[in-house]
Parts: C-alpha cells; sequence; structure tokens
C-alpha cells in the first residue's frame, strides 16, 4: 500500500476553494458577525493529500485583528484542524494582530470543544444574531447539529 503525500499550502486566493465551501458549506460566502465574506477572496492554508483538498481554513484580517472565517477538516481525529490552527496562529503572531478571534454557531458544540481545547477562550454571545445572518444567507438552516436551534454567534478569541 502506497502512502498519501500530504502537504500545506499558503494561499492568498484560490479558486478551488468556492468549489470545496460549496460542496461543504452550501455556498461559496460566510456570513459573520454581519458581514458576507466570500470565500474565493480569502486568504488561508490548505492540506492537500494527493492534491485532494482535505483541511482548510480561511481567515480576513481587517483593523489589526484576525478572524478565522471558516475551518473544515474531512478527516476527523488525524490533526489536520490542528495544523491548520497551527499555521493560523503562527501567521497572527508574524502579522504582530493585536486579536485572533472566531464566530461559530450556538449548535456548533464539536467547534467549541475543539477551540477551547486549543486554548480559545469565550468573549461574547451575540443573541439572535443568526436572525440578521438569514437575510443575507437564506440557506442558514433552523436547526443544526444535535437538533439544536441555531441562534446565536459564539464568539471565540486566541490569546496572542
Amino acid at each position: 500500500m502506497t502512502a498519501k503525500k500530504r502537504q500545506i499550502i499558503s494561499f492568498e486566493r484560490d479558486a478551488r476553494v468556492a468549489e470545496f465551501l460549496i460542496n461543504n458549506w452550501g455556498d461559496d460566502f460566510i456570513v459573520s458577525d454581519g458581514k458576507i465574506l466570500c470565500g474565493k477572496d480569502l486568504p488561508g492554508f490548505m492540506i492537500l493529500e494527493d492534491e485532494n483538498i482535505i483541511g482548510l481554513l480561511t481567515y480576513h484580517i481587517e483593523n489589526n485583528e484576525c478572524e478565522i472565517v471558516s475551518l473544515d477538516a474531512l478527516l476527523r481525529y488525524q490533526g489536520i484542524g490542528t495544523t491548520l490552527v497551527a499555521e493560523i496562529i503562527n501567521k497572527a503572531v508574524k502579522a504582530d494582530v493585536s486579536r485572533l478571534w472566531l464566530m461559530t454557531t450556538n449548535d456548533n458544540i464539536n467547534a467549541m470543544r475543539f477551540y477551547q481545547k486549543r486554548g480559545f477562550l469565550f468573549t461574547a454571545v451575540h443573541k439572535n444574531a443568526i436572525e440578521k445572518s438569514r437575510q443575507l444567507k437564506q440557506s442558514i438552516p433552523e436547526l443544526g447539529s444535535y437538533g439544536i436551534p441555531i441562534r446565536d454567534e459564539i464568539e471565540l478569541e486566541y490569546p496572542l
């Protein structure tokens, strides 16, 4: 059996990101904190296995803050997400940003667990924020993981 070759790639813009997001998020854009962010226009890191994307992290830097916009690991429990988070922490430190943060929804228990285990702290709960997000992205479902109604945005921050 041949070992699969994995590589991590930093990118500024990559057309493959839009297709990846459509396949995994249902759209090529993400709504965060009331803003629309187009995936193909975001920088990020991807992990390729034999030229196929198996992990993707996109981010957005604005006002000296770095937001993790999306994080996906297609193969769980193999260190893909952890590797991508380590890359963005390193990038944030080198870029000397004042803040590294992200938003997730109240139903995303797995993300909250994942980020806390990697040192992220809860900083805010934006109650009923998804109501506004649905005005910009109608495809956001009413129910999320574990049948939990999707209502709130949870803000997490990594202490730099």
